[in-house]
């Protein structure tokens, strides 16, 4: 007997959502170095340690991750997470992240992966996190399926992170996410796709429709609240698979919502079939799609750079390398080695080209925190490339849709990849770094969620 089709989706679209309420709040700042959330004091458990960077092409996806020592704070979220100890703490000095944001100096946050129980990762604690399905900021205008296609095959995108990352000064971006999604088809990321990738914004005043005024509690919900809502306090219903905007809803039993065939396809196979009319099993039978990524919570801790009595800096070396062409060119190179160390005359006699000396600039920079995952400074310093290869001009990003410039925010370390779990026979998803630009103006147009623009580099195949 042939397999039951999966019955039709009917194709309404989403319940209208409210509109947003804003109010001018206080020009507040917020704490800059908190300690770590309860349950979270002791460090990650052992991992193996990091072997040493391979330059091939896909490489970096297969490191081992160390462990990351305790000392971070909740990425963004520490103003929130922090304020039902006292409401003075909304009053304290700037969180790390934020004085970037505001243009206060180039420090750089580092954010890692880090497991925390599942209540935590949910929208009402405002979460930065990696995997699992979105944790929704605001409930308008969320983004629908077109726009969360792939650019490449038109396959639903995956969720793959998010930050809360709040903008100083500006009421109207009390709360502040940006999301990001990737396609699972690794042929989509061959060597020069931009289009499996996605970002959005999405921005509210401390006072909305959605969330209270005042900040999340700090204790997990009662016992017996669903793990898992696929239904927004507005209405709207979300995707079984993905947790998307879900319009089309199963016509058997008008109950299921999708985000597309493609995932109304795959949860019949692996479950709604049965489930289908027992409509109290319906919220509580959702199978494991192999589709959404492993969550974890994102903490952050300031970068620490070394100072220059530490070591020998690029610069210096530089400058030692053209003092050796100098004194070769005039016939008194034996004179000129005695003073050159041991490491740049080991990288003159690699006979380094420049791709090796960027892609050595990258190691260098994340030696000392080789766990990273993430790299945040908007408006601050740069994102850190991998490869001379496929480094955007200012022509290649496009304003924004309000016609400011977008300006770099945040971008994505490939040692993301380990946490994904996500390698296959052959292709894999893989990227060298993410980096991702957002409006310099903040807009917020239709208070809905702006989509950004995110660039992907690959580590160069000519880096050997």
């Amino acid at each position: 007997m042939g397999r039951a089709p999966a019955p039709a989706l009917e194709g309404a679209e989403a319940a209208p959502r409210p509109g947003l309420t804003g109010e001018q709040r206080n020009n507040t700042s917020f704490p800059s170095s908190l300690p770590r959330p309860a349950g979270h004091e002791g460090a990650s458990p052992p991992r193996p340690a990091l072997p040493e960077l391979d330059r091939g092409p896909g490489s970096l996806q297969q490191l081992a991750l160390p462990v990351w020592e305790p000392g971070g704070t909740r990425f963004g979220s520490a103003h929130f997470r922090y304020g039902s100890r006292s409401d003075d703490l909304w009053h304290c000095p700037l969180p790390v992240h934020a004085c970037c944001a505001a243009g206060m100096g180039a420090r750089v946050e580092l954010g890692f992966a880090e497991e925390a129980a599942p209540w935590r990762l949910r929208s009402a604690q405002f979460p930065s996190k990696v995997g699992g399905r979105p944790a929704w900021l605001g409930e308008s205008g969320l983004p629908g399926p077109a726009e969360l296609r792939c650019g490449r095959c038109g396959r639903p995108c995956a969720f793959l992170l998010q930050l809360y990352a709040p903008l100083p000064g500006r009421p109207d971006a009390f709360h502040r996410g940006l999301f990001v999604f990737c396609c699972r088809g690794p042929a989509c990321y061959r060597p020069g796709a931009q289009g499996p990738l996605r970002v959005f914004r999405n921005q509210l005043p401390r006072k909305n429709d959605t969330y209270s005024y005042d900040p999340p509690p700090e204790t997990p919900p009662p016992e017996g609240h669903p793990p898992v809502s696929l239904q927004l306090q507005c209405g709207a219903h979300l995707c079984r698979v993905c947790g998307c905007l879900g319009p089309k809803t199963c016509s058997k039993c008008h109950r299921a919502h999708y985000c597309s065939k493609d995932h109304q396809t795959v949860d019949w196979k692996l479950g709604h079939k049965l489930s289908c009319v027992q409509s109290a099993q319906l919220d509580t039978a959702i199978p494991d799609h192999k589709f959404l990524f492993p969550e974890y919570e994102i903490v952050i801790e300031s970068e620490e750079m070394e100072t220059p009595g530490d070591s020998q800096t690029d610069a210096d070396k530089q400058k030692d390398l053209e003092k050796h062409e100098e004194l070769e060119a005039a016939g008194s190179a034996s004179e000129g080695f005695e003073s050159l160390d041991e490491e740049v005359l080991e990288a003159m006699a690699k006979h380094e080209t420049r791709e090796d000396k960027i892609f050595q600039k990258f190691k260098n920079r994340i030696a000392a925190e080789p766990e990273q995952i993430l790299r945040y400074c908007r408006g601050g310093e740069g994102p850190v490339w991998i490869s001379g290869e496929n480094i955007p001009q200012m022509k290649d990003i496009p304003n924004c849709s309000c016609g400011a410039q977008r300006m770099f925010e945040f971008q994505v370390m490939p040692q993301l990849l380990n946490h994904l779990k996500a390698d296959s026979l052959g292709e894999s998803i893989d990227w060298g770094t993410l980096v991702v630009y957002t409006c310099a103006e903040n807009c917020n147009q239709a208070n809905g969620y702006m989509e950004e623009f995110i660039w992907k580099q690959d580590i160069s195949a000519n880096s050997t």
